[in-house]
């Protein structure tokens, strides 16, 4: 059974810094695709961050471009998201997903990711 477990949301001012961490058991985070999304109140989920561990390409959302890194340790089997210079707008609950055992991601919309967390909270104030 996968168990994806997010951690290292908060609360945090704008222009500061937080790392989401993301727990998996029963699935191996090499040589995958994974991900992050988020969801804001009244809004969509959307696509913040993808990763295809097996050769460590990324791709970002252009409102986090430059600001938000994500990247894997095997040994630790966890995904990250580093976050700096956060913005207000930044507010949302974070989504660890994963799609099923694939070297290079087969799309990054929300149906190619069966696999998800519960999700953590990041709140950012002005």
């Amino acid at each position: 059974q996968v168990q994806l477990v997010e951690s290292g949301g908060g609360s945090v001012q704008a222009g500061g810094s937080l790392r989401l961490s993301c727990a998996a058991s029963g699935y191996s985070v090499s040589n995958t695709c994974m991900g992050w999304f988020r969801q804001a109140p009244g809004k969509e989920r959307e696509g913040v961050a993808f990763i295809t561990t097996g050769d460590g390409s990324t791709g970002y959302a252009d409102s986090v471009k430059g600001r938000f890194t994500i990247s894997e340790d095997n040994a630790k089997n966890t995904l990250y998201l580093q976050m700096n210079s956060l913005k207000p707008e930044d507010t949302a609950m974070y989504y660890c997903t994963a799609q099923r055992k694939t070297y290079y991601c087969t799309g990054t919309e929300e149906r190619s990711f069966p696999y998800w967390g519960q999700g953590t909270q990041v709140t950012v104030s002005s």
